[in-house]
């Protein structure tokens, strides 16, 4: 059984999230095909046994590939086990409002792209610090004390739950290898 495994990722973290599902469906017995939706040339969604995509939400949105993709293969998706990983740092929020948001947006995916995903797992982000310029380090660093979270902009921060992603991704396993055996 082979998963195709899909990610977009804005700053690396969301590609980081999809070679560990990678390693974690290979470790349960998948073979494994790991490709950027963005890049041309990954292989065609019908010959896998299940997909997963992984994708970020940034300024309340998915990256517009992720949306392509869906609309253009959701005819040999719904053939298969098809789940996705929705990364946000807004699960991860104290605030209920904010939470609710981010686990709202598989929802807006669907409609505008009428395809229903539905094994969802919501991760949170990271914060990359490092990496941000000046600009984007403040306001982040605001919006984290506002929520309680690190505010040390000398280093970034990983504020993915990985044993409740790996509780997922066997799930999942799971089901590619239950709609495989059917």
């Amino acid at each position: 059984m082979t998963v195709l495994v899909l990610y977009a990722t804005v700053e690396g973290h969301t590609r980081k999230i999809a070679e560990h599902a990678a390693a974690q469906l290979e470790a349960s017995g998948h073979g494994v095909v790991l490709a950027d939706v963005r890049e041309p040339g990954f292989a065609i969604p019908g010959r896998f046994d299940g997909v997963l995509l992984c994708a970020p939400i940034h300024m309340g949105r998915y990256p517009t590939p992720v949306e392509q993709f869906l609309i253009d293969w959701k005819a040999a998706l719904a053939d298969v086990p098809t789940a996705l990983v929705s990364v946000s740092l807004g699960i991860c929020s104290g605030n209920s409002e904010d939470r609710a948001e981010a686990e709202g947006y598989p929802a807006k995916l669907e409609k505008k792209t009428g395809f229903h995903i539905a094994k969802v797992h919501h991760a949170a982000g990271a914060l990359k610090f490092l990496e941000y310029d000046f600009f984007k380090r403040m306001m982040m660093r605001q919006i984290s004390t506002k929520e309680g979270g690190p505010v040390d902009t000398s280093k970034d921060y990983e504020l993915t739950d990985w044993a409740a992603l790996d509780r997922f991704l066997g799930e999942f396993a799971d089901d590619v290898a239950l709609a495989a055996r059917a």
